[in-house]
């Protein structure tokens, strides 16, 4: 049987997975897992649809994209001894920055890849790993097609004055506009919505993807209006360690009076602040709600403020609020932040059921509350499977 290779390479991590083709994507993969410490001791964790669970060492060494290519060569031999009758015939990439010139999946080429390349700056923790898993695959196996997804192409729909900065017209015409991140899990929930809330899935829906990395966007009848994420993924909400939206004002400050020079900076932005940087203890919000530290709880109280405040502004963007929808490792699996949230937004009508909340149940709104509040998994994987099969015409 024919399958799709999803492929979400992060700096020091792999994510796969293996989805049967045959007329449609299959729901659920026959084989995902990852591999994790590349660039110091990497290992790989894979599953079967059966539930069996390998974990084993990977043998590697030599540079991190030296690794990167060994992790994939070890992924491949792992799939086809666990499935030698999946025939991979297409790989579908997770692809951070589109740039203004993908709107949508597209078949990659050295020529697409250099494009893609320029974008490095405006995503320097995921792009250059992203590509780089990409030029592996093309050298492990170049007879088979490969479709770049872009997290920004989601966010295309939005109106042209929500993707503009009060800049002189000549940077923005250099593409330094509002870009927009976490487009495939949007896609994906989006798709989802209508059996879980109905017509409103239609109307003005905010969802909150929340994890490490954390993004808001408002949607009109199912299309990106507005999203927190802009130029780059640093902006917005706070996130494990980044910091979210920062008065410019703060940098100037940082440089002028700190000295410190651009390295220092991006450090202190996307791997030193948010979560980990507020409480001085973890970035994990598992590890900061178990916490008795008022660190721990200012932290916390910190990330949900920003969420309430960024709804307000979302709302105003879509023309009102029908829906809150909360998905990602944090949205889906943390009841009490989204309690807090809902206590902040309450004065939007919202009201949610303890019980269901604390259930992790699809609908968590009560029957008085004015906004439907659902909680949905996202499955960015097989939003990338479906648009690599349906790029490729498989």
């Amino acid at each position: 049987m024919k399958a799709v290779l999803v492929l979400n390479a992060g700096s020091s991590s792999l994510k796969f997975a293996l989805y049967p083709v045959n007329g449609d994507v299959a729901e659920a993969p026959a084989v995902s897992g990852q591999v994790e410490g590349i660039g110091a001791t990497p290992e790989i964790t894979l599953k079967t649809a059966d539930g069996a669970r390998i974990h084993e060492a990977v043998p590697t060494g030599g540079s991190q994209g030296e690794q990167h290519r060994d992790a994939l060569n070890h992924v491949f031999a792992l799939l086809n001894r666990h499935n030698p009758a999946l025939d991979i015939v297409a790989a579908g990439h997770r692809i951070v920055h589109g740039g203004e010139h993908y709107s949508a999946p597209t078949r990659l080429d050295e020529s697409v890849l250099r494009t893609l390349d320029t974008f490095v700056p405006l995503a320097p923790l995921h792009q250059p790993h992203n590509l780089r898993a990409v030029r592996a695959v093309a050298g492990l196996m170049p007879q088979v097609p490969q479709v770049g997804c872009f997290d920004t192409a989601f966010h295309r729909t939005q109106p042209a004055v929500a993707q503009a900065f009060a800049l002189p017209r000549r940077l923005s015409a250099e593409g330094i506009k509002r870009y927009g991140f976490h487009g495939l899990s949007y896609d994906y929930v989006a798709r989802q919505l209508p059996e879980i809330i109905g017509e409103r899935a239609r109307g003005a829906v905010v969802i909150a993807h929340l994890g490490n990395g954390a993004s808001m966007c408002a949607l009109r009848d199912g299309r990106s209006v507005a999203s927190t994420m802009g130029f780059t993924a640093v902006e917005g909400l706070m996130m494990g360690t980044r910091t979210g939206s920062l008065d410019p004002g703060v940098m100037l400050y940082l440089m002028e009076q700190k000295g410190m020079d651009a390295k220092a900076l991006t450090s202190l932005l996307y791997k030193e602040s948010g979560l980990l940087g507020v409480s001085g203890i973890s970035q994990d919000m598992r590890t900061l709600l178990a916490s008795d530290a008022p660190e721990a709880r200012e932290a916390v109280e910190l990330f949900c403020y920003r969420i309430a405040r960024e709804l307000g502004s979302l709302a105003a963007a879509a023309g009102g609020l029908d829906a809150l929808v909360f998905t990602g490792g944090i949205g889906e699996h943390a009841a009490p932040v989204r309690e807090k949230v809902a206590t902040m937004a309450a004065w939007m009508g919202i009201e949610i059921d303890p019980a269901a909340n604390a259930d992790h149940a699809r609908r968590i709104d009560t029957a008085a509350s004015r906004v439907a509040v659902a909680v949905v998994p996202t499955n960015e994987e097989r939003m990338i499977a479906r648009y690599t099969a349906e790029t490729l015409g498989l």
